[in-house]
């Protein structure tokens, strides 16, 4: 299943059917969009005229049942074409405008006398829409939330490729680190006993030998243990592997977003765990490295699905 990124945009429009009587209707256009950024969850707003109102209802229902999680905002216009506004006004508008305006100037003498222009926009405002705009509305909103999906489909692939990207290199990086480890650990060692004879050799010899050179072998175990990061890279190794998993051509697409980030978050508390243990220059260069592509990872993981 395709992995869907939080971010897309999609718009669709529809001419609405002429009524019978007439030009009422002839010309407006129905538009729709849908823009969609990242967020926890689900979030839908809705920018529509009072005419449309009524159906949003029915579009929050379909949203829901075809998204997941982002920031959704669903835009809905009605724009009549410039033929419809410029539409002849039929002979019994024109007699209720006269009457109107009759009726108005004998109660306000100072009223001006209605324009040519005020007769065309109150004629154009006069157009009627369909009386059931619900289907038109409905197929509309499928139109375009199966273009936001497939938007968000090809940007999800991309995303999900720079993870697979990333996740190659932190497991290079992972195997530079593995051969150091029992070199690290034994060069630590070796200097830990070479320090302990040295000031064993500046004592009184209260000491005895024997029980000192026993002292500093535990001492060095020890210490190799509080360094070694071999079961950091081990556990860093499994979070690599079910994140490619997760990336998988046969993943299914269930909150794949809010699993990879959390295994973000464990990735991250590994290569801080290598930083905080290394004893070598190399190995603090690896941990840097590691969590600079974390981050970028995080970056990414925040637009997916």
């Amino acid at each position: 299943m395709p992995i869907y990124s939080m971010t897309g945009y999609a718009s669709a429009q529809a001419s609405l059917t002429p009524e019978t009587n007439g030009s009422a209707g002839a010309g407006t256009r129905l538009g729709l969009e849908i823009r969609s950024v990242n967020s926890r969850f689900l979030d839908l707003s809705f920018r529509m005229p009072e005419e449309l109102r009524q159906h949003e209802a029915a579009l929050r229902e379909l949203l829901s049942a075809g998204l997941k999680r982002g920031k959704v905002e669903v835009r809905a216009a009605l724009e009549a074409s410039q033929d419809s506004a410029l539409a002849e006004p039929s002979p019994r508008l024109l007699q209720r405008l006269n009457g109107l305006q009759d009726t108005i100037q004998s109660w306000l003498p100072s009223a001006r006398a209605l324009s040519v222009a005020d007769v065309i926009r109150l004629s154009a405002s006069q157009s009627a829409l369909p009386d059931n705009l619900g289907p038109t509305v409905t197929t509309l909103a499928k139109t375009a939330l199966k273009q936001l999906n497939q938007a968000r489909a090809r940007e999800g692939e991309r995303l999900a490729q720079t993870l697979r990207d990333r996740v190659a290199q932190l497991r290079a990086l992972a195997e530079q680190a593995a051969p150091l480890i029992p070199q690290l650990v034994d060069q630590q060692r070796q200097r830990f006993l070479e320090r302990w004879r040295e000031a064993m050799a500046l004592t009184d010899g209260a000491v005895l030998p024997e029980a000192a050179q026993d002292r500093a072998l535990t001492e060095a175990t020890a210490f190799a243990i509080r360094i070694d990061v071999a079961e950091e890279l081990t556990r860093l190794g499994s979070h690599l592997a079910e994140i490619d998993s997760l990336l998988g051509a046969t993943a299914k697409n269930d909150g794949v977003g809010k699993r990879l980030d959390f295994l973000i978050q464990e990735l991250h508390r590994e290569a801080n765990t290598l930083g905080s243990k290394s004893a070598a220059l190399e190995l603090t260069r690896i941990s840097v490295d590691m969590k600079v592509l974390i981050e970028q990872m995080r970056e990414q993981v925040q637009n997916l699905e």
